[in-house]
């Protein structure tokens, strides 16, 4: 006999997504709205963990739980439940919730709900509620009612409907309907799949199992769709049903199984098949049992609760739900100081909860990483709640760096690594990165998206908040003219930048010193404290200048008694100017050289006899301290020249007199020519300076 096995039997996502949650909620004061699926063996499993089945949303007290199964619920119910403090375990599959959205969005246009479905399904009178009631179920394509003709129709199916009928009920009101007709093939892909592979199998099988609940809608599908193309085909609700004797002598069986359908039945089917000695000689069937016990239903992570049905010194055997087959369980992975297989003895019969570690290549599960799955949700509860969380990035991808959390892989995504854009991912790997959760993905592959761009944003936000706080409190209470503490935080070539409560002000390097500085190093120290003086506030642009000389004694204010009328001082010429030249006495005080007082002979400019950088002697013949003004003499201290004798005035002699005036005349602008020249009488006026400097 050859067995063919459908690529797609048992649970579609929607119902194993539905049946796991029910399985794995701890929740003890929860209820189930509804059968979960159609299938007795399931249903009772999931009564058997003390989760109550009720028909009616009236049924669940306030303050409890309550699961919406796959086939989803009217809009209304999840009002109801908020006003009513009821907690929603949204099971709704995914395929139908977008029924719903369609059946709402069109409703509100005006137009009217076309439902092809079986009027008593849970999901067609779900439906119903997101339409306020008002649509027209066709579950027949040769009973269309004649009331929809003048109307703008929307016509959407039961996700579990039958692909063939629901072409021809679409093709009938396009017949029929006056107006647009909107068609929304809403029937789920993996219920048309099935169904086209059970049309296959039949073609070419002598026989046909169709697997499943006999109040299943999608697996009484697939029946009607086998009986059409194959004359023997026998409907199961479970593998206590199967009687070989009808099969036996069929050269080729297909199997096919519903929606609502665990794998598990499937794998029974064929064991019982398999326990006759003829199908066991043949080779297709261990080839079939050995794929579905690969397309285990079980995940990574999941928690199911097995029989102890053995216990020996290796450890125990239990039976997973579902299935006949012992599996071993590790003495190691039991939840227990010290195993001891006569206390396992007395609980055979008894039932515990396991948790699924491995699933390749072998099944491999654990009672004592129960414990640490239970930490890690209370964990996973508080990162859920936005509590910040450490992991160490072991590695990137594409998209971004990722981690392990226990039992929860994390990925970061490129750009929520840090505010800006990252170029090279490679170097966070080993790195301790801050994350929140974005997302938790607790079913299926256990995932954790996290940022930790959010958390360092919000710091960054948090110290610009708290900056501008102290800005607006800084600016509030300082003033031009005040004297304020700083301590001095960096240096630059043009000024020092110091804090005073916590604002950066600059100190010009003009005003740290009345004498000028070429460096801030060689007045203030960094580090240090000092006082300084607010000398202008630019609110706008969030700029103070401060300054440190104003708070120190000028020059001038030090020259009271240190210097007097008649002094000898010894300065440098820092600049020349056509009336005098200006001698540096020491830094800050300057004094003039008025050109009539740098040599007793007459000088064009101070130029000629003086250069910038001339250190020379000078006599203080006058002092100012207040107007800080001092005005010196060179030619004081040099010795004065030989005076030439005047004629007495005679009136009688008036002409030679005015000669004698004339040749002086003459003979002092030769000398002033000899001036110009460097020389007078053989001395030169650079001799006269050295002379003064020598007479200091």
């Amino acid at each position: 006999m050859e067995i063919y096995i459908a690529e797609n039997s048992g649970f579609c996502k929607g119902v194993e997504y539905a049946v796991n949650t029910a399985l794995s909620l701890e929740d003890k004061n929860a209820y189930i709205l509804g059968k979960i699926i159609h299938n007795a063996d399931v249903v009772k499993a999931i009564s058997d963990k003390g989760l109550k089945v009720v028909e009616s949303l009236e049924d669940v007290p306030d303050g409890s739980s309550v699961v919406f199964r796959s086939h989803g619920v009217p809009e209304s119910y999840y009002g109801i439940c908020e006003r009513r403090n009821i907690k929603v375990i949204d099971c709704t599959c995914g395929f139908v919730k977008r029924t719903q959205k369609i059946v709402a969005e069109q409703y509100a246009l005006g137009n009217h709900i076309v439902i092809a479905g079986e009027p008593t399904h849970p999901e067609v009178m779900g439906l119903l509620g997101w339409c306020g009631g008002q649509a027209t179920i066709v579950n027949d394509e040769n009973k269309i009612p004649p009331s929809i003709k003048s109307k703008c129709v929307c016509i959407v199916s039961q996700t579990t409907f039958s692909a063939q009928k629901f072409e021809k009920i679409i093709k009938n009101i396009r017949k029929l309907c006056e107006k647009t007709v909107a068609v929304f093939k809403t029937i789920c892909y993996t219920t048309i799949v099935r169904q086209i592979e059970t049309e296959e199998l039949a073609k070419k099988c002598e026989a046909m199992l169709v697997v499943g609940g006999l109040n299943s809608s999608n697996t009484n599908k697939l029946y009607e769709i086998a009986l059409k193309h194959c004359g023997n085909v026998f409907r199961l609700s479970n593998a206590e049903e199967l009687d070989y004797s009808k099969i036996k002598n069929f050269k080729s069986v297909g199997i096919v199984s519903g929606a609502s359908t665990p794998n598990a039945q499937t794998r029974e089917v064929l064991l019982k098949m398999e326990e006759n000695t003829e199908v066991k000689a043949t080779n297709s069937m261990a080839d079939v049992v050995a794929k579905i016990d690969n397309e285990s239903k079980f995940r990574k992570g999941q928690i199911v609760q097995a029989t102890i049905s053995q216990a020996t010194d290796e450890g125990l055997q239990i039976l997973l739900p579902f299935s006949k087959k012992e599996i071993a369980l590790s003495k190691d992975e039991l939840d227990c100081e010290q195993y001891n297989a006569d206390e396992y003895i007395d609980k055979i019969g008894e039932t515990i909860d396991l948790l699924v570690v491995e699933l390749k290549p072998n099944l491999k599960l654990s009672q004592k990483m129960i414990r640490t799955l239970q930490e890690e949700e209370a964990l996973s509860a508080e990162i859920e709640s936005g509590k910040e969380f450490s992991v160490v990035c072991t590695g990137t991808n594409k998209g971004g760096l990722v981690s392990q959390l226990g039992t929860y892989s994390v990925f970061v995504p490129a750009k929520e690594i840090r505010p800006g854009f990252v170029k090279d991912l490679t170097k966070y790997e080993g790195k301790t990165l801050r994350l929140r959760a974005l997302e938790i993905k607790k079913t299926g592959r256990k995932e954790i998206i996290a940022s930790q761009r959010v958390i360092l944003q919000e710091e960054r936000d948090a110290r610009d908040a708290e900056r501008l706080e102290k800005e607006e409190q800084f600016f509030a209470h300082i003033s031009v003219g005040d004297i304020v503490e700083g301590k001095v935080e960096r240096a630059t070539n043009f000024g020092a930048f110091v804090s005073v409560n916590g604002f950066d002000c600059l100190a010009h390097i003009s005003d740290l010193s009345w004498t000028g500085v070429q460096s801030v190093k060689d007045v203030l120290e960094i580090g240090k404290t000092y006082q300084f003086k607010v000398l202008k506030i630019d609110k706008e642009n969030k700029k103070v200048s401060i300054g440190y000389k104003q708070l120190q004694p000028q020059p001038w204010d030090l020259a009271e008694g240190k210097y007097n009328v008649g002094d000898i001082i010894h300065g440098k010429v820092v600049r020349i100017v056509p009336f005098g030249a200006f001698i540096e006495v020491e830094k800050g005080i300057d004094g003039l050289v008025h050109v009539s007082q740098i040599s007793y002979e007459r000088i064009e400019t101070p130029s000629t006899v003086l250069n910038v950088g001339d250190e020379v002697d000078a006599k203080i013949i006058a002092l100012d301290i207040d107007a800080k003004k001092m005005n010196l003499s060179i030619k004081a201290i040099l010795p004065e020249p030989e005076r030439v004798s005047r004629a007495p005035k005679n009136a009688e002699g008036g002409d030679e007199n005015r000669k004698s005036r004339f040749t002086r005349r003459a003979n002092s602008d030769e000398e002033l020519s000899n001036w110009s020249e460097g020389s007078i009488s053989g001395t030169s006026i650079g001799d006269l300076l050295a002379s003064a400097k020598n007479n200091k």
